[in-house]
């Protein structure tokens, strides 16, 4: 799991951003946001430009020299803070694998372009390279058994620990294989309008033929009932002669996607990424609930809370998820100013199950 994660000079973080997973209260209630001593579901607010979006972003840099996986154009543009005089954006990740403590760090100038990076597990340094001379502070490499390797680089566009990863055995490695598949089933994701996706997989599918290949029709037509939607969905040929899901009315059958609202077609994505979720090992939603009413956000945002093994983040500006019904004060977290807080530190009240945290948050009770 993802432990803390620590960013600085990228996008509009200017300032050290720190976002500590293991930063939780000793709450009774709602014990299943909770997995492993570390927050496991996290829903995000904050006004419009203040980092949400680019929040899932930067975490999900890693992604970009680590693994092949799909990228978006908003992970390279803009990539370093306008404001700041520093030349490289700064990223540091902690992971707890079952009590295996490992800590990778790097900077970076632009998106693919490594300055500096380090790994420690469980304290000790295993290597530090710098991209800049070439040079290599070999630390404790015997652990992971890459004490033996070449590590002379002429470009600055190739992970270190991606290259030691890519031998034979590395893959079983309890450090470096726990590390590398973390990475390589990351998920980030958001609304129907553009369909965007990082990490995970690359290329883009067709939403309805993922389902009905998979076998997926009947599930998805449960799923839609259980939302207050009757579509009566069923296989057939559309226009063109096509598979397509079709709705099913009185006189004849219409395609589902043709006659889907906003919400409709959003909630579907949503249902397509779910059919992945048992193998993703992290989940950012950026405003997952844009199309949604609200209490199909909060039948949504109940639903992955509760059974989901997956550490997942959701970022929205829908305040009737402010609730304790829900998730509890410790998973409720906002972003102001680089910095981002939960709501038991934004208040000096000792906030309680009875608490409404809307009401409260809607007086003005938590201020960034």
């Amino acid at each position: 799991m993802l432990k803390i994660f620590k960013v600085k000079n990228y996008k509009n973080f200017k300032d050290e951003l720190i976002l500590d997973f293991s930063d939780k209260k000793d709450y009774k209630f709602n014990q299943y946001a909770v997995k492993n001593n570390m927050i496991n579901t996290m829903v995000i607010y904050g006004k419009n430009a203040t980092g949400k979006s680019n929040l899932g972003l930067a975490i999900f840099d890693i992604t970009l020299h680590l693994v092949d996986k799909q990228q978006i154009n908003d992970q390279i543009n803009n990539y370093l803070n306008a404001d700041s005089v520093e030349g490289y954006a700064s990223f540091s990740y902690t992971f707890d694998f079952n009590g295996e403590i490992i800590t990778y760090s790097y900077k970076k100038t632009a998106a693919k372009s490594l300055l500096y990076e380090e790994l420690f597990i469980n304290g000790n340094k295993i290597f530090a390279y710098n991209f800049k001379n070439s040079k290599i502070d070999k630390g404790d490499l015997e652990l992971i058994g890459a004490q033996d390797y070449n590590y002379k680089f002429p470009k600055n566009d190739k992970s270190i620990l991606r290259y030691i990863s890519a031998f034979p055995g590395q893959e079983q490695n309890k450090y470096i294989g726990c590390l590398m598949k973390f990475v390589n089933n990351m998920l980030w994701f958001r609304s129907v309008q553009d369909k965007s996706y990082i990490g995970f997989k690359s290329g883009t599918d067709f939403i309805m033929e993922k389902i009905i290949k998979a076998g997926y029709v009947n599930k998805f037509d449960k799923f839609l009932k259980k939302a207050g939607m009757d579509y009566k969905l069923s296989v057939g040929k559309d226009a063109i002669g096509k598979e397509s899901l079709l709705s099913n009315h009185e006189n004849r059958p219409l395609s589902f996607w043709e006659i889907a609202s906003s919400g409709t077609r959003s909630l579907t994505l949503y249902f397509y990424w779910s059919m992945g979720f048992e193998k993703a090992s992290f989940l950012f939603v950026d405003e997952f609930d844009a199309f949604y009413h609200y209490e199909l956000a909060q039948s949504i945002l109940e639903d992955i809370s509760s059974k989901a093994k997956v550490q997942v983040i959701f970022t929205t500006h829908n305040t009737t998820l402010l609730n304790n019904d829900i998730l509890r004060p410790d998973c409720y977290y906002i972003i102001n100013n680089s910095k981002l807080t939960s709501l038991p530190k934004l208040t000096e009240r000792e906030l309680r199950e009875a608490h409404n945290l809307e009401k409260l948050f809607k007086q003005g009770e938590f201020v960034g």
